[in-house]
């Protein structure tokens, strides 16, 4: 029976340890699917399960804990960053100021409440110990592995912070949704009202695509060709097609237009009305019946060397007599502007004869294949850089010790600006969503098992016998309080949309069960767009300001 005792208890085998984390990570995902209230903890409960098995003496050796821990805490925090980076300066724009200046809000509140209770226990609770509270309160698991690595830098050795986290975390669900639900009936929100008001909202929805059939009635453009058009008008439009006569054929810039002609148009709906007015009228027209076999397909961007060029650079419609009306990426269409930088994995609906959209197919690639296939390459070699950036030491006066991103902080930045500007460096940063998915998911239980088992053996005794209620009533004031204040501040003064406002406070606590609830509350997507709005600049918030706590009052 040794080889039984040894896989069961043996801290340094190398099959107990894996026995040890499949354990821990099953039973926790498995538990964390289970709803209360209709609220589940998700995979956040492997740290509990970690926790459990630690308590009862399942532990691995020290060193290998902390490996798995810091490797999988990269992990995850470097896949955030690549599927945050290419909204993240874009979320800043127009009415995305607003909506990320409140989620700065809440940080600062939160950070702000757990410091006041700090000083008000007057070290009861040790500094440490209230961050990983303030991570609990705010359900942010890579804040906590951010602010593990600053306490290494730091050489210290008292309790550990995950325990605070463990105290506050399920409460912290808890006053999040109910944070929602309280700022519904304080203000009086009518759902219904709400909803209508999103109808009415123009927003981003401007700038999506939008398609109509025109007939040329406006005679000062009998005669003009196509370019000549578009410079008159100052608008920004795609002519796909065009029926003269009775015939159809696809335009180029030299293409005259006549009184009478009828044009399939796509622009952003913003300049619909104009062009509009400018060239004649809408009209029904079935343009896959016209004499002229046109096609309409979306080709999938899979060659990387198309990575990064400008739409207007690959001369479509002069080399191939086509014509690009559209993008989508990543489930968004876009309009097909000339300046517009193509990526792989994007999806080109393509306009005009078979024989040319299939070299333009050609030219693309439109190997679904390719995107099976991860880019290796691009994540190991932004993991390279981002540790080597987290482990930069940048001096500060008045910091005894110099500040360092860490293996947190310098995976996520270097990840969100290759995210962003990968494409002009030539790394192709694509990555299936499931593929994203599953090595985020692989990294965050790897974390939370690690952390969970390594304080397992105090858990107890800590919240039994120590301040674990103590705990979990300041988890709760730090989760509360700041989004009531900023909820208030949201409605009252900003006039934001109640459904835009419960994705704003679940993105600013990174908090996917609330998102869930939000989304159950309406048909619509403004709770997930508020949610994606906030979500990167608050995540990267989250990440830092922990660090600084730690490095700057400690």
């Amino acid at each position: 029976m040794d080889w039984l005792q040894s896989l069961l208890w043996d801290p340094s085998s190398v099959a107990h340890i894996v026995l040890l984390y499949a354990f821990v990570v099953a039973a926790g995902v498995y538990l964390g699917k289970i709803k209360i209230f209709g609220v589940s903890l998700g995979v956040t409960f492997v740290l509990f399960a970690g926790i459990l098995m630690g308590h009862f003496g399942f532990t691995a050796d020290t060193h290998i804990l902390h490996f798995i821990r810091e490797f999988g805490l990269i992990l995850f925090v470097f896949c955030i960053g690549l599927q945050v980076g290419p909204s993240f300066f874009s979320s800043f724009k127009k009415g995305g100021m607003t909506l990320n200046l409140l989620a700065v809000g809440i940080v600062v509140l939160n950070i702000a409440v757990a410091l006041g209770l700090y000083y008000l226990w007057n070290g009861r609770v040790e500094l440490p110990m209230m961050v990983g509270i303030l991570y609990g309160a705010v359900t942010n698991t890579p804040g906590l592995g951010a602010a593990n690595e600053a306490l290494n830098q730091l050489n210290y050795t008292g309790p550990q912070i995950a325990l605070g986290y463990a105290c506050a975390y399920p409460l912290g669900v808890v006053g999040i949704i109910g944070s929602i639900i309280a700022i519904r009936y304080i203000f009086r929100v009518n759902m219904t009202k709400e909803e209508e008001n999103l109808k009415t909202q123009s927003g981003d929805a401007h700038h999506k695509p939008h398609m109509m059939s025109l007939e040329v009635r406006n005679e000062s453009i009998s005669g003009k060709t196509l370019i000549e058009i578009k410079q008159f008008l100052g608008r920004n439009f795609v002519c796909s097609r065009i029926r003269h006569d009775g015939h159809v054929s696809i335009p180029d810039h030299e293409t005259v237009f006549n009184v009478g002609d009828q044009l399939f148009i796509v622009c952003s709906e913003e300049d619909a009305p104009a062009i509009v007015v400018f060239i004649g009228k809408e009209v029904e027209l079935d343009w896959e019946k016209q004499d002229l076999p046109m096609v309409s397909r979306r080709i999938l961007v899979t060659k990387p060397e198309i990575n990064g060029k400008t739409l207007g650079s690959m001369h479509f419609r002069s080399m191939y007599g086509v014509n690009i009306t559209r993008i989508n990426r990543s489930g968004m269409d876009l309009f097909a502007d000339p300046n517009l930088i193509l990526q792989v994995g994007d999806r080109v609906m393509v306009v005009g004869q078979q024989d040319a959209v299939e070299r333009v197919a050609g030219v693309l690639g439109n190997q679904l294949k390719r995107l099976d296939t991860p880019n290796i390459v691009t994540i190991f070699v932004g993991i390279f850089l981002g540790i080597l950036l987290g482990s930069l030491p940048i001096a500060f006066p008045g910091m005894p010790t110099p500040l360092k991103l860490g293996l947190a902080g310098g995976p996520l930045v270097v990840a969100i600006l290759i995210g962003r500007f990968g494409h002009k460096l030539h790394l192709v940063t694509y990555t299936t969503m499931s593929a994203n998915l599953m090595l985020r998911e692989i990294g965050i239980v790897l974390f939370l098992a690690s952390v969970g088992i390594d304080a397992g053996a105090n858990f107890v005794q800590t919240v039994v016998e120590g301040d674990g209620l103590l705990y979990v009533g300041c988890g709760f004031l730090i989760t509360v309080i700041p989004l009531l204040i900023i909820g208030a501040i949201a409605r009252l003064y900003y006039k934001v949309n109640y459904f835009t406002l419960m994705g704003l406070i679940a993105g600013s606590n990174t908090d996917p069960p609330a998102l869930a609830y939000a989304n159950q509350t309406t048909s619509g997507d403004a709770p997930a767009v508020g949610y994606s709005t906030v979500y990167p600049l608050s995540m990267f918030l989250r990440i830092l300001t922990g660090q600084m706590i730690l490095l700057t009052m400690m």
